[in-house]
């Protein structure tokens, strides 16, 4: 089991910046591979970014790219967000993800490939 926390939403004038965090208790993030999703409402969960459990490979949706990064401090079992250029569109619930992977080959884009969530961090981008 790994427990979830995200932190660091909050609201913001288009253009603005915003770093969310995702810090993990319980197991040792360093053997999962981690993404963030968001959900506006009435909306389906989006996929945002992942990255594999070294950190060194990326990927990102393409409504973001460009504009977000995904990166990981396993030292510090956290996981971050660094979103940059905000855009209204960008207002949502965001959720951390985590997946166990069995190598470091592994990430995952669909909500559904994960097995352990955050309760979201809300992030409102003003106009």
């Amino acid at each position: 089991q790994v427990q979830l926390v995200e932190s660091g939403g909050g609201l913001v004038q288009a253009g603005g910046s915003l770093r969310l965090s995702c810090a993990a208790s319980g197991r040792t993030v360093s053997s999962y591979a981690m993404g963030w999703f968001r959900q506006a409402p009435g909306k389906e969960r989006d996929f945002v970014a992942a990255i594999n459990r070294s950190g060194g490979v990326t990927h990102y949706g393409d409504s973001v790219k460009g504009r977000f990064t995904i990166s990981r401090d396993n030292a510090k079992n956290t996981v971050y967000l660094q979103m940059n250029s905000l855009k209204p569109d960008d207002t949502a619930v965001y959720y951390c993800a985590a997946r166990l992977a069995s190598s470091d080959t592994y990430y995952w884009i669909e909500a559904r490939q994960y097995t352990y969530w955050g309760q979201g961090t809300q992030v409102t981008v003003s106009s």
